[in-house]
């Protein structure tokens, strides 16, 4: 989430505070913003155009804030700083109306009126962030924090910048930072979590997601976040009720519906996808992706014709999108047509060579024409490029082959049987004893892991067990501190659930274990509720050591309504009666 510093910000605030009966009508700290107050709209009406404009502003009309920091700036006995500031304001005004040449311009002139102000560098960087000019933004969040060290919204948006660069250990760090800063604001923490992701953390990152909403239950960017974690992990169900409660806050947003879509088509309910991508496209006709999506699902649905018309006009939109071309092999492959598909493989590797999508459209073509080692080598280099790509996990799957080769066992090995093998994203802990069950060690620092210890769990968690691993380190005010995870493994499902901290420096977290629960307390103030056995239900102890009493009636009971009588229900190992002979069924006794 991308943060202005909006008007009044800094110096400005004090000075309407005191003019508006010292009544706050923007509370700006580092680049947020609060509604205005009722009691301070009555001395507002009396204040200066600037300060009308900042609670014109903070009641969301962005036209009447604009023309009225306009009249502002007619003053010509301003001074350049309060000029700069008023122009900075303005260009925020501007930039929610999509009058961005307008806002650009306002940013510009304040910082050559006031070259020391940091509010402006932060709000000119937002918007070249958001004209897909990363690299000019990264100078311009720079200078902002030159400026003032402790400014936490440039922080966050030099993360975001760099996270867009592809820098996530560093943009990581900065996010960090930005918390420490104000950590009760949530755009930083979901910030953290989706640098996370992309450092391939998918279980930290929910951490933090999970955190964000805490602090903000209508932060919908951070369901969408989760959602999308839990999607990578194939924890469909989970993603749904993320998905859906991020499209309740943004009914509007394409992308939610294709994500949530793609969770309902890998959890198996095609209708529910092909309804979702319909809702997309319906909000984006031109959605791409939505309609590439649409494509897959109706051919899994066997809906050939659908899939075609839905690819082609993905084609006919983004005639250089080598994921359209490669999803079309595969609806000629699921048709029985393999041959058909060869060209538009050609034609996505010749657009993009290292495009998964048609890396795995070549191994279900390859493998229709019964070329099984060309098929695991294509789709292999699909899932080193793409881990959540789930098609080809599934095709090398049915082929019988591992998707990595190339991973080596790292140090000794661990405690039951458990060894270390880093391969292509990371390290990974493997048992010969659970051979469906790969736990990834997500490290915190570039070292390389330990496993510490494997403990498995007592009924009523039977199956469950965790495996404690040494994480590396990480930064804290005092200085580096030791981190220790514990990944909690189902065996029966051959599925992490969770990858969670136990120890940081000289801190431990609360693990409680109950009611088929774990309820962990962290280290962040944050509490994680996990199921991991539904409950039995407990037998009645009403009546126990009182087999005379007469016991409520079974309102299932198979004896006549309205009596309390109760059949009896054949037992094991009552003996049966011995069956009759031929003689004693013709001549009964």
């Amino acid at each position: 989430m991308r943060r202005f510093a909006r008007p009044g910000c800094v110096a400005t605030i004090a000075r309407a505070a005191v003019m508006i009966a010292r009544a706050v009508v923007l509370v700006i700290v580092c680049g947020y913003l609060a509604a205005a107050p009722t009691s301070a709209q009555p001395a507002a009406s009396r204040a200066g155009p600037a300060q009308q404009a900042g609670t014109a502003f903070a009641r969301g009309n962005f036209e009447q804030a604009a023309l009225l920091f306009t009249e502002a700036l007619r003053d010509a006995t301003l001074s350049n700083d309060r000029r700069a500031t008023i122009l900075t304001d303005r260009g925020v005004a501007n930039w929610r109306l999509g009058r961005f040449k307008a806002a650009l311009d306002d940013f510009n002139r304040a910082v050559s009126l006031y070259p020391e102000y940091a509010a402006a560098y932060n709000n000119r960087g937002n918007a070249l962030l958001s004209l897909n000019h990363p690299r000019e933004a990264v100078k311009d969040f720079r200078r902002a924090l030159l400026l003032a060290p402790g400014y936490a919204a440039a922080h966050n948006n030099l993360a975001n910048a760099l996270l867009l660069l592809g820098q996530p250990k560093e943009a990581l760090r900065l996010y960090t930072r930005a918390i420490r800063l104000t950590p009760n604001q949530p755009a930083a923490i979901n910030g953290r979590g989706r640098a996370r992701l992309a450092l391939s953390h998918p279980h930290a990152a929910i951490r933090d997601f999970s955190r964000s909403v805490s602090l903000d239950a209508r932060f919908g960017a951070g369901y969408r976040s989760r959602g999308e974690a839990h999607l990578l992990l194939k924890n469909y169900e989970e993603a749904v009720k993320d998905l859906s409660r991020a499209a309740a806050f943004d009914p509007n947003s394409t992308d939610i519906y294709v994500l949530r879509g793609r969770a309902y088509l890998g959890a198996g309910q095609v209708d529910e996808a092909v309804t979702d991508f319909n809702k997309a496209i319906e909000i984006d006709p031109r959605s791409v992706e939505a309609h590439i999506a649409r494509a897959l699902a109706h051919g899994r649905a066997e809906a050939y014709d659908e899939a075609l018309n839905d690819v082609g006009r993905a084609i006919e939109l983004d005639p250089r999108s080598a994921k359209a071309f490669a999803v079309r092999a595969y609806v000629y492959k699921a048709m029985g047509t393999p041959e058909l598909g060869l060209k538009d493989v050609e034609r996505a590797l010749r657009l993009d060579g290292a495009n998964p999508e048609a890396l795995w459209a070549r191994g279900e073509l390859y493998e229709a024409q019964q070329k099984r080692q060309l098929a695991i080598a294509s789709l292999r280099k699909a899932v080193a490029l793409k881990p959540s790509l789930d098609e080809a996990v599934t095709a090398l799957e049915r082929l019988g082959a591992a998707p990595d080769t190339s991973e080596q066992t790292v140090g000794s090995a661990g405690p039951g049987d458990w060894r270390v093998v880093k391969g292509q994203h990371g390290y990974v802990a493997t048992n010969k004893r659970y051979p469906r069950l790969r736990v990834p060690l997500e490290m915190m620092s570039d070292e390389p892991p330990k496993l510490l210890d494997w403990s498995l769990r007592q009924a009523p968690f039977k199956g469950i067990g965790v495996l404690r691993f040494y994480a590396g380190k990480v930064d804290e005010r005092g200085g580096p501190a030791r981190l220790e995870q514990g990944a909690i493994v189902d065996l029966y499902t051959s599925k992490v659930v969770a990858i969670e901290p136990m120890l940081q420096g000289t801190r431990e977290a609360q693990w409680t274990w109950g009611d088929g629960k774990l309820i962990v307390a962290g280290l962040d103030g944050l509490t994680d509720e996990l199921t991991l056995r539904a409950p039995r239900p407990r037998p009645d102890r009403r009546y126990a050591g009182d087999p005379d009493r007469q016991r409520p009636a079974d309102p299932w009971a198979w004896g006549p309504q309205g009596t309390d009588e109760q059949p009896r229900r054949p037992t094991r190992g009552r003996p049966r009666p011995k069956p009759k002979s031929l003689f004693e069924l013709f001549f009964p006794q």
